[in-house]
């Protein structure tokens, strides 16, 4: 095992620590980081981006690094705590809001509720009120999720797919006029030439992303990456074998799910079930 050093006070930061470990390993066996690549069977530039702290990769990619340097595990220790620090989740969502503005294609999955682009006013005070805000902080945060929808206006809007599992279009809002509102904004997006909207019946049964919300980024560079999301949290993926086996299971559930004009009809039909006046 290669020999310890100090821990630095700048390398208390989980994060840090972790990438500044990486670093020296590397730099104590003499590789450079196409050489690391090669050995490993990863991208070199992978390995570059985690040694400057910009990704964390994922569990497999540490733990070839923890038996390619004989670190006994203590890199996934690291990698784990550098998970683990609380400021993450705002940095990798800044980081995501940074690469969806960029991205030359979008697709999604989701679980429970409809993703910001195709959220309206109504549906996303509600929905982020039931997270805890309230006052200003929740009418900013309303206003920059609908903000986020020039995305996938003008001329230049990339292409965007959501697949939407039964489920999200059966949970209704209180408020039956805000629901009704939010359905027929669905149906009219979804005739839109870039973007396609599909949905899964539970009837499809169990599924590889049963209980992943999911986002692809493809980047203009050809790369693409994953963000999975629940309401506390999300993770960003960059790490390409992990991104390959989400897509497949994308894949794989995009094939359950009911064609485009299909899903549009399903959509029409919940519709008729919302009263017009939610007085009678």
């Amino acid at each position: 095992m290669p020999p310890r050093r100090v821990v630095t006070g700048r390398s208390q930061e989980p994060r840090q620590r972790f990438a500044e470990e990486l670093r020296q390993l590397r730099a104590g066996s003499g590789a450079s980081l196409r050489q690391l690549g090669e050995r490993l069977g990863w991208d070199w530039s992978l390995f570059g981006k985690m040694e400057k702290g910009e990704t964390l990769g994922g569990p497999e990619v540490v733990q070839a690094l923890d038996q390619h340097y004989r670190t006994s595990g203590m890199l996934l220790v690291l990698w784990e705590l550098a998970r683990g620090d609380k400021t993450q989740f705002k940095e990798r969502y800044r980081r995501y809001m940074t690469l969806e503005a960029e991205a030359v294609s979008l697709w999604h999955f989701a679980v429970s509720v409809l993703p910001g682009l195709l959220q309206t006013r109504g549906y996303a005070r509600e929905l982020l009120a039931a997270g805890g805000l309230t006052g200003d902080a929740l009418t900013q945060q309303v206003e920059a999720r609908l903000g986020r929808q020039e995305l996938l206006e003008g001329e230049g809007a990339p292409p965007f797919r959501t697949i939407l599992s039964e489920a999200v279009l059966r949970t209704a809002l209180r408020d039956a006029v805000a629901w009704r509102q939010q359905l027929e904004y669905v149906a009219e997006v979804a005739e839109r030439p870039n973007v396609t909207v599909q949905v899964l019946l539970q009837s499809a049964g169990l599924h590889g992303l049963s209980t992943t919300d999911v986002w692809f980024l493809r980047l203009a560079e050809g790369r693409t990456v994953a963000y999975t999301e629940h309401g506390y949290g999300g993770e960003l993926i960059e790490e390409s074998v992990a991104v390959e086996r989400m897509q497949r299971a994308y894949d794989a559930t995009r094939d359950l799910a009911l064609s485009p004009a299909e899903s549009r009809k399903f959509i029409l039909r919940m519709l008729e079930e919302v009263p017009c006046d939610p007085s009678t």
